[in-house]
């Protein structure tokens, strides 16, 4: 048997065999082709495809600049280079046209990186737009993990949020991997599984398909354990589920201290999917709707009618009870191909959140009329990402008014909705009160805020043991963003990771905190502390 240490990012016990996951690998299987003639006809008449799109930009462009860009990109494309570069991929590697242009403008994007000539710079920029173009006719969409059969314990160096949104959560029993930390944003999506994960431990593909014990409580793996460890183990796994079937018993009870304070317990959720745990395990309603999922894995821009129908599912669903939809908050480790958001050298620090919305209008706008029109069916609220100025709210609220406008016009029925803030910076922290008297209430995201206040990534492997979500700092900041919200009669809730840390739910009462919203398989646990929580204790 072996045995390997890492943190762990849920707890729960796993019993099953492992899939490792080597993406590179795992992609170029998926691409593999038999016909090299066919994929070489198909590359070709992609290549004319981009070619009659880009000349008929051309034709339609009104803006010098414009034009100098688009035949920039056609004499870049005609120029042969990296269609020969394609071609001899296909033909020397059999692997379909599609996985050609992708890896080529990877390779050629990282051998021209360290170079500085402008010329060489717009040229690989060209390549890449011609690319992405290409691989949007050619149809190419990244294969989804399949994961086989048999519920598996999934290991790999590292998952993206794309690629852990895309699993189908009922083949997992537990996740491992080497990248990422306990507030990343893959944890807290593998979180909102409900199954044990792992992070800090070196995958061996050799270990593909070994029988493996994932103890969520400890942080460890095990590897081919023998009869009697994995009969003791399997004892614990049952005692675990006796602890959740006995949690279950909370289902219906209130979220109420032991001295008669309400402290409503919400969901956060990253999909529709979610939305029957968060009925099942009877939250106060949606806290935080991360509504990335709609534009995440797929190669365009979702339309409004696709975002109206997801929201107004959403508030139908959840009927008299609030949902909380944050507005999208893309960019850092949340992107897309088709949003072609340039590469900064920071982006934790970069142009996220509401700043690329803001840069962004019309995807704000669309995404704005599609919450508004869903708001008709039920209790939507609005919440925005990153705001750390009023400058931002004055064009949100700009863009809102323009908006509602439109919706007027057509005579389509909505509802005015609450709005709030999502409190994520130091910065909105010290002007929280100000910021409070432009919404309804106000959110802490302390995942962000906890990670902009000590200067630490919190996916930095080497920051891992320093990381501290307790820190004096950050409790201080969550009490002045609840005196400065509730001086203006604004309620405060945290939804952050940190909201389902039991060990500080009687801190967050005793500071005010008005409510905590968590993942679903957190809701039980923390009502009951809640319900534990007793604030008259020590005085007389």
């Amino acid at each position: 048997m072996e045995i390997y240490k890492g943190m762990s990012t849920f707890a729960g016990i796993a019993i099953g065999k492992i899939f490792y996951y080597n993406r590179a690998e795992y992609q170029l299987s998926q691409y593999l082709i038999n016909n090299v003639k066919y994929e070489l006809t198909r590359f070709e008449q992609a290549k004319d495809q981009v070619l009659k799109d880009l000349q008929h930009q051309l034709k339609m462009a009104d803006q010098e600049e414009q034009k100098e860009d688009l035949q920039h990109q056609i004499s870049v494309l005609s120029m042969g280079s990296f269609e020969k570069a394609v071609e001899s991929m296909i033909k020397a590697e059999k692997v379909s046209a599609v996985y050609a242009v992708m890896t080529t403008k990877e390779e050629l994007s990282a051998t021209f990186a360290s170079l500085e000539d402008p010329a060489v710079k717009e040229q690989i920029r060209c390549v890449r737009q011609n690319a992405d173009h290409l691989i949007t006719v050619l149809g190419g969409v990244l294969p989804r993990i399949d994961l086989g059969k048999e519920p598996v314990i999934l290991v790999s160096d590292s998952l993206s949020p794309t690629e852990i949104m895309e699993m189908d959560k009922g083949q997992l029993l537990a996740v491992v991997t080497q990248q990422g930390s306990q507030v990343s944003h893959a944890a807290i999506l593998a979180r909102t599984m409900a199954v044990p994960s792992l992070v800090g431990i070196s995958p061996k593909e050799e270990w593909n398909g070994s029988n493996a014990i994932v103890d969520g409580y400890t942080g460890t793996l095990y590897i081919q354990p023998d009869g009697e460890f994995l009969k003791e183990y399997e004892i614990r796994r049952i005692a675990d589920i006796e602890e959740r079937e006995d949690l279950l018993k909370l289902r219906h009870q209130k979220d109420e201290t032991v001295d008669g304070r309400i402290v409503p317990i919400y969901a956060n959720i990253g999909n529709l999917d979610d939305l029957n745990s968060v009925l099942y395990y009877e939250a106060a309603g949606i806290g935080l709707l991360r509504s990335e999922f709609q534009y995440l894995g797929r190669e365009n821009y979702p339309s409004e009618e696709e975002l109206f129908a997801a929201y107004k599912r959403v508030a139908q669903t959840m009927g008299k009870k609030r949902a909380v939809i944050r507005t999208v908050d893309l960019g850092a480790d949340k992107q897309a191909k088709y949003l072609k958001i340039p590469e900064e050298i920071n982006p934790i620090m970069g142009n996220r959140g509401i700043r690329l919305c803001l840069d962004r209008r019309e995807m704000f706008k669309v995404q704005l009329r599609a919450i508004y029109r869903a708001s008709a069916y039920g209790r939507l609220a609005l919440m925005y990402p990153m705001i750390d100025s009023m400058e931002e709210m004055d064009a949100i609220e700009q863009i809102l008014a323009e908006v509602r406008a439109e919706l007027d016009e057509k005579r389509q029925p909505y509802q005015e909705i609450p709005k709030a803030i999502m409190i994520e910076t130091p910065a909105a922290v010290m002007i929280s009160e100000e910021l409070a008297k432009r919404v309804d209430f106000l959110s802490l995201g302390t995942n962000d805020l906890t990670q902009y206040t000590l200067a630490m990534d919190r996916q930095n492997p080497l920051l891992r043991n320093k990381y501290n979500d307790h820190h004096p700092a950050v409790l201080k900041m969550i009490q002045m963003v609840v005196d400065a919200g509730h001086k203006n009669g604004r309620k405060v809730y945290i939804c952050g990771e940190i909201a389902a840390d039991t060990k500080l739910t009687h801190t967050f009462i005793q500071m005010g905190v008005d409510g905590l919203s968590v993942v679903p398989a957190c809701i039980l646990p923390v009502r009951r502390a809640v319900r534990n929580t007793d604030l008259t204790e020590g005085k007389d």
